[in-house]
């Protein structure tokens, strides 16, 4: 895996965990619509289950989901955590400020030049170094 692609999975996890939130709180407001069903199409054989089992598949979609988003967590948690303590391990402090910038905070080299005090292109250049400094101090990535 190239080092990029490995410091960027911190930002894969957050998103993925963002969109799992969004599905739950989805299924949570299709929640006060299933409580309340309509019984006047109610069939007597076949089709969709009554509204009561409707209701118990959709809050046991919703436990799901709660248990995915904790199992996410803890595995974002600590996958920041060995990221966090792999960057702080760089010999250089601009390296170390520039990837936690990046990778943890997720924020974009223009915002990084202006925090740093840094012209854009020297901030791309010292991101380059960085980079290989991260890649010489771990060359076995997973």
């Amino acid at each position: 895996m190239k080092v990029k692609q490995y410091l960027q999975q911190l930002r894969k996890l957050d998103i993925i965990i963002n969109q799992k939130i969004e599905e739950r709180e989805t299924l949570r407001a299709s929640l006060t619509s299933v409580a309340s069903p309509d019984l006047s199409n109610e069939r007597v054989q076949g089709g969709d289950p009554p509204g009561d089992a409707r209701f118990v598949k959709t809050i046991a979609r919703v436990i799901d989901f709660e248990k995915e988003i904790d199992d996410a967590i803890d595995s974002f948690v600590d996958k920041k955590h060995l990221i966090i303590n792999q960057i702080q391990n760089l010999s250089k402090a601009a390296h170390i400020e520039l990837l936690y910038k990046r990778y943890v905070e997720y924020k974009r080299l223009e915002v990084i030049s202006v925090e740093m005090n840094y012209t854009y292109q020297y901030t791309k250049e010292m991101h380059g170094y960085a980079l290989q400094e991260f890649e010489r101090t771990y060359p076995n990535l997973p």
